[in-house]
């Protein structure tokens, strides 16, 4: 899967290439049959922008998941990730794990969605929090985790 990192956001230094690596194994243990995924990192003014363009919501969130169905010459389709990196740094300077582990479990929630997960009822969000967690528990022993954020 091709993975392209877009970082439109100027408070934090992220490492792209292990935003990559980091996605890549989410995107394997989620099974997701895309060609490409578009990782595209904003602010909390950005991801407003994009919550509004999208759901017409007007409000600051963690992620948000847009797949899109493949083009006639392609076996599989894209998807594209917007993630709050803003929003990671300050929830994770209050939660165990940090801003990495916050950044991670954003990216781990929206490559639960482009494989087809819902959370809109309690029991299928927690089914998504459990597999995310697990997840982020595999990633973390490997060291995925790490270096995310750059000083």
């Amino acid at each position: 899967m091709k993975i392209l990192v877009s970082n439109q956001q100027a408070k934090f230094r992220v490492s792209s290439p292990r935003l990559r690596r980091l996605a890549g194994w989410l995107a394997e243990q989620a099974g997701l049959p895309l060609h490409s995924l578009e990782i595209l990192l904003t602010d909390d003014a950005g991801i407003v922008t994009a919550n509004h363009a999208v759901f017409g919501r007007d409000y600051i969130t963690d992620v948000i998941s847009l797949a899109y169905p493949s083009l006639p010459d392609e076996i599989s389709g894209a998807g594209e990730l917007i993630i709050n990196v803003v929003l990671a740094a300050r929830e994770g300077a209050r939660r165990a794990g940090g801003p990495e582990r916050e950044l991670a479990l954003y990216l781990a929630h929206g490559c639960d969605h482009l494989a087809g997960a819902d959370d809109t009822t309690p029991p299928q969000r927690a089914a998504m929090r459990r597999r995310e967690l697990r997840w982020l528990r595999a990633a973390t022993r490997t060291g995925l985790l790490r270096g995310l954020f750059q000083s």
